[in-house]
């Protein structure tokens, strides 16, 4: 079992940051990838980025060079550091990790760029 909750989110103008923050709870969370995924009004839910336990990175080709994940194993924690926003950000953000068979995800965070 493993529980989810994002933070972070927030109004921010186009060109600005905000850091994402997923704290995990319950299995141990050094041995499982973490991923972020998003889903803005009207659309379906996107991948974002992931990092796996060995803090291997990947992300969406709209996000690249732009946001970066990264992991504190001693704060059970996962980062979204999001840089140059854009209004195509707009979205609420969730965190999840997959272990199968099993699906976890938080509440989400709405992220919001607009000037």
């Amino acid at each position: 079992q493993v529980q989810l909750v994002e933070s972070g989110g927030g109004l921010v103008q186009p060109g600005g940051s905000l850091r994402l923050s997923c704290a995990a709870s319950g299995r141990s969370f050094s041995t499982y990838g973490v991923a972020w995924h998003r889903q803005a009004p009207g659309k379906q839910r996107a991948f974002v980025a992931q990092i796996t336990s060995g803090g291997i990175t990947n992300y969406a080709i709209a996000v690249k060079g732009r946001f970066t994940i990264s992991r504190d194993n001693g704060k059970n924690t996962v980062y979204l550091e999001m840089n140059s926003l854009k209004p195509e950000d707009t979205a609420v953000y969730y965190c999840n990790v997959y272990l199968a068979p099993f699906d976890y995800w938080g509440q989400g965070t709405q992220v919001t760029v607009s000037s």
